[in-house]
Order: C-alpha cells, then sequence, then structure tokens
C-alpha cells in the first residue's frame, strides 16, 4: 500500500478509503450485509495496509458507525487508523433532526463518537450543502467541534465548487478551521467535477475522494442492459444518477474492458488506477462486499497506465448532467 498527505496537511492517508456504508446496512438495503458480513472486510482491509476508512452517520441510521467502530477496537490500534464520517441527512423526524445547524452538528457528532465508541472523528465531513442554514453558522460549529477536541479535521462532500470556494474564503476570513478535503461523485462515467471542482481542490491543496468510483459496479463489470447483481437491480440511486446516458457510457465501459483484458487484470483495477492518476485524487472512496473487490481496490495502487492508454479511456465522454448535489 502506498501513502500520501491528505490536502496540504500532515495527514497520511492510505490511497485506498475503504467505505463502510454496506456494513450494517442488511436490514434497509438487499445488498447490504449484516455485522457478521462486514467485519471480515474491515479487518482484510487493515491487513493490506488500508488504514483510512470512511462512513456516515445516516448509513444504516448509525449502524455502519457501530460496526466499524466495534471493529477497529477489536482489529486496530485507535491511533493507527484515519476514521470519517459526516453529517447532514435526515437521522430523527424532528425538524432539527437533520442539516448542519448549530445544533445538529453539536448533536450528531456526539451520537457519530457515542456508536463508534471513539474520542475522536479524524476526519468530519459535511454530506452536502445545507440550503436552510447559513453558511457561516455551519463552519463556526465545525470549528469549535475541532477546538474541543472532538474532531482532528473537517472536509465536505458533492456541493458546487462556488459554495466550496465561498466556505474556504469564510474560514479564511474568520480564521475558523479549513476544510482540507472533498468528497465528490467522480469516476470515467461522470467526470464533470473536472470542470470546476477538481481545479479548484488543487489550487487550494484540497485532498479530494471520489466517491462511487466504479459507478455502483457499472465500471467492473462487462456492459448489461438488465443489472445482473442485487444492488444493480435495487439501488434506485444508483439507478437515477446514472439514467439517460446509457448509450454513451457504454462506449466507456467497453473501452475499460478492452484495456483490462489486453492488461490481464480486472475492469476494477482500471477504473480506479485511472483515478489514481488524477493528480488531485487522494484516495478513491471504495465499497466492498466481496473480498475480491478490496483485492482489486488495492492491486489498483500498482497499476500504471500509459498515456495512450488514459486518451482512449476518456476520449468517448461527452457532458453528463449534474448528479449527487441533492
Amino acid at each position: 500500500m502506498n501513502y500520501t498527505n491528505l490536502g496540504k496537511t500532515g495527514l497520511k492517508v492510505s490511497r485506498i478509503c475503504l467505505g463502510c456504508m454496506s456494513y450494517g446496512l442488511k436490514e434497509e438495503r438487499e445488498w447490504g450485509l449484516d455485522e457478521e458480513q462486514g467485519r471480515p472486510f474491515i479487518k482484510r482491509a487493515l491487513e493490506l495496509g488500508i488504514n483510512f476508512f470512511d462512513t456516515a452517520n445516516m448509513y444504516g441510521n448509525g449502524r455502519s458507525e457501530e460496526v466499524l467502530g466495534r471493529a477497529l477496537r477489536e482489529f486496530a490500534k485507535r491511533d493507527e487508523v484515519v476514521v470519517a464520517s459526516k453529517v447532514y441527512f435526515p437521522m430523527r423526524p424532528d425538524v432539527n433532526g437533520r442539516g448542519l445547524s448549530r445544533k445538529a452538528i453539536m448533536t450528531e457528532i456526539d451520537h457519530s463518537l457515542r456508536r463508534l465508541g471513539m474520542d475522536y472523528v479524524d476526519l468530519y465531513q459535511i454530506h452536502r450543502w445545507d440550503y436552510d442554514t447559513p453558511v457561516e453558522e455551519t463552519l463556526e460549529a465545525l470549528h469549535d467541534v475541532v477546538k474541543s477536541g472532538k474532531v482532528r479535521y473537517i472536509g465536505a462532500s458533492s456541493m458546487f465548487a462556488w459554495q466550496f470556494c465561498k466556505a474556504l474564503y469564510l474560514a479564511d476570513l474568520h480564521s475558523w478551521t479549513r476544510f482540507i478535503s472533498m468528497q465528490p461523485h467522480y469516476n470515467l462515467l461522470n467526470r464533470e467535477e473536472e470542470r470546476e471542482m477538481l481545479p479548484l481542490c488543487l489550487a487550494e491543496g484540497i485532498g479530494v475522494l471520489p466517491w462511487s468510483p466504479l459507478a455502483r459496479g457499472r465500471l467492473a463489470r462487462a456492459w448489461e442492459t438488465q443489472p445482473s447483481t442485487v444492488r444493480g437491480q435495487t439501488d434506485e440511486y444508483g439507478k437515477k444518477l446514472y439514467s439517460g446516458t446509457e448509450d454513451l457510457d457504454k462506449q466507456v465501459v467497453d473501452c475499460v474492458g478492452e484495456i483490462a483484458k489486453a492488461r490481464g487484470i480486472s475492469r476494477a483495477e482500471i477504473a480506479l488506477a485511472w483515478l489514481l492518476h488524477k493528480p488531485a485524487v487522494t484516495a478513491p472512496i471504495v465499497g466492498a462486499t466481496k473480498l475480491h473487490h478490496l483485492e482489486e481496490a488495492v492491486a489498483a495502487v500498482d497499476v500504471k497506465l500509459s498515456d495512450a492508454e488514459i486518451d482512449a479511456l476518456e476520449a468517448p465522454y461527452v457532458p453528463h448532467p449534474i448528479a449527487g448535489f441533492e
């Protein structure tokens, strides 16, 4: 495993981050895993050198945090791993049970720490932009959470580049803690973040942690008119992300397959290696529900693509609708 600094901080993270949304999700999603099914993935990730784990308060309504916390207490030393969680989406039915108000942030960080069984989170991320809360309120609350010792660093996820730029400016203006990372929806089938967000992150020293790096598995298998996996059949959010561009996406998926076949490696390794070649990208967030998913993700770190291969992978792409900002 290779390691790199997250943004311009001194925090070292593995080039692959294990996304833990699936673990503890069995009750909520047909394709999810229960705790006993999920624990071996966390253990194997550690064995492969992964030190970076991403979850969120809303994954399984908190169950993912519980599964991750218990596994790390058994398999790792707390100070040797980097744990990321998120806040924003609804956790309770009342009007203050969601969002990025001071009340919500102060409440949810304590709940996340309780579920994780930890004294602090390394990276606390806002899961989306909150249009109902002044960003100044959010930023000051996050700053206070860092100063309290409950959080080491803060990050953000899908939003418009102008929003992220505004947040960075206000943090600098008020001497509040600055975001060090951005989680965008970014893969070979959706490269819209290359227009503004990735250049902004490069200019500002922000680490980029792409979510859905394999496009919900579409880049990891041959093109299918009908999904063959349980997740592909039942993941309505995934269908929404990639609907209306199927004919265009097929050309990209076919190219991934051709290069993978020529190399004698998996499609997932090619798609992840392409991401890892991008200067802005720190670590793709990879979800794994089969052990070979994890093995292939780690193997991708050592795959070196030629300029010709990168050009071939990128050539079929055409603009796509913005997806994942809700």
